[in-house]
């Protein structure tokens, strides 16, 4: 595996002064990717139709079959979506829920799906039903046990986090996806952190969808993801935007979704070439390695603790912030305190709230090293003294 770090920091369009340790937001898209990128829209622009009617469709399958190589799964099984959030809106705004169905949620699942189970179950008369995480530090046992609470015969289907975002805890999928499906509930995840953090098999997990984003850690472009659907779940599944291909089936409807910009489907290939050119699983480990190191670094320099134990921990760590002042910390407080850091301390760290405390969420790329978490620390400890 070639020099990371700082050695590789130029391969990345950041600037230089900022302390970039928030990768599993939005991403960073390296060169090579952005190059590729650009070539995908002059050859877009040098002849639209010819491009949009006759080239895109086999390009936009092949693009499939190279991810769906990376992720254990076949290429028919893909359609590509603008990020997982519009994965999950289009598994639960396809799904035909009656008054007294049940979907389970995490309380530490992403907002914004949460908010779209929400709008699915109030307009149908469904019901959306919440299993509590224990935190900090679950067992998987804990986390296996909390979601088995909640399961009931109304239990339609459930949606699950492979990564969460808020607290950045791997979930046990290989446990919950079939304690689910047994108990005759289909299973959703929301795999957003998923490609490029950890291995996948999509085909092994076998829940019932699947979706991920490109742009976290796969460090592809921005509006690259995918909606991954077992074989026997593809019918009456729809995208957000109804088109052309209404009714010809999953790939009809998917692969055509109106006129938009496929170049960050198409630079799915440079971005898993990238990321396979750093060591692929290598690269994996070296990451969840650096990220426990920094969130264990930042712990002991706030005399604090971390939110996740080391089996259910990736490329992100979570380390409690102890502020003086707040007593009963909110979002819109952590919103706030976020600002305040980009602004003030020029870094993009992660701030939430959860039970009752603010909590600091890294991240580990392949351009971070110790050195980031070291400064990291010193912003943290002034912030909590100040």
């Amino acid at each position: 595996m070639q020099a990371l770090g700082k050695a590789i920091r130029d391969a990345f369009l950041l600037e230089p002064d900022f302390l970039t340790v928030n990768h599993g937001s939005f991403g960073a898209m390296p060169k090579p990717v952005r190059d590729a990128q650009d070539e995908w829209r002059r050859r877009l622009e040098a002849q639209p139709t010819r491009f949009m009617a006759v080239e895109l469709p086999p390009l936009l399958r092949g693009a499939a079959a190279r991810l769906a190589a990376f992720v254990g799964a076949e290429a028919q099984d893909i359609g590509f979506v603008d990020n997982a959030t519009t994965g999950c809106n289009a598994v639960l705004r396809s799904l035909r829920l009656q008054p007294g169905d049940e979907i389970l949620v995490l309380d530490h699942g992403y907002g914004a799906v949460r908010n779209t189970v929400r709008h699915v179950t109030e307009r149908s008369g469904a019901t959306m039903v919440e299993a509590l995480i224990p935190f900090p530090r679950p067992s998987a046992d804990a986390i296996v046990e909390a979601v088995a609470a909640k399961l009931g015969r109304k239990t339609r289907l459930v949606v699950l986090d492979h990564i969460t975002s808020p607290s950045a805890l791997v979930l046990p999928l290989e446990r919950l996806v079939p304690l689910c499906q047994q108990a005759g509930a289909k299973v959703l995840v929301d795999g957003a952190h998923g490609p490029g953090m950890v291995p996948l098999d999509l085909a092994a997990l076998n829940a019932d969808w699947y979706t991920g984003n490109g742009h976290k850690w796969l460090c592809a472009p921005k509006g690259c993801a995918f909606l991954w659907a077992r074989r026997d779940r593809q019918e009456d599944l729809h995208p957000v935007t109804i088109s052309h291909g209404y009714g010809t089936g999953f790939l009809g409807e998917f692969d055509w979704a109106g006129t938009r910009d496929p170049s960050a489907y198409l630079a799915i290939d440079a971005a898993i070439d990238f990321h396979e050119s750093l060591g692929g699983p290598a690269l994996r480990q070296r990451n969840a390695a650096l990220a426990a190191e920094g969130g264990m670094l930042l712990a002991q320099a706030l005399g604090s603790e971390l939110g996740a134990p080391p089996e259910l921990q990736g490329s992100m760590a979570l380390v409690r912030l102890p502020l003086k002042a707040a007593e009963t910390p909110t979002m819109d407080q952590a919103r706030a305190l976020r600002r305040r850091l980009i602004a003030e301390e020029r870094t993009d760290v992660i701030v939430n709230a959860i039970g009752g405390a603010f909590w600091l969420r890294l991240s580990a790329a392949p351009y971070n090293e110790r050195e980031d978490y070291q400064r990291l620390a010193e912003i943290a400890r002034r912030l909590s003294l100040g």
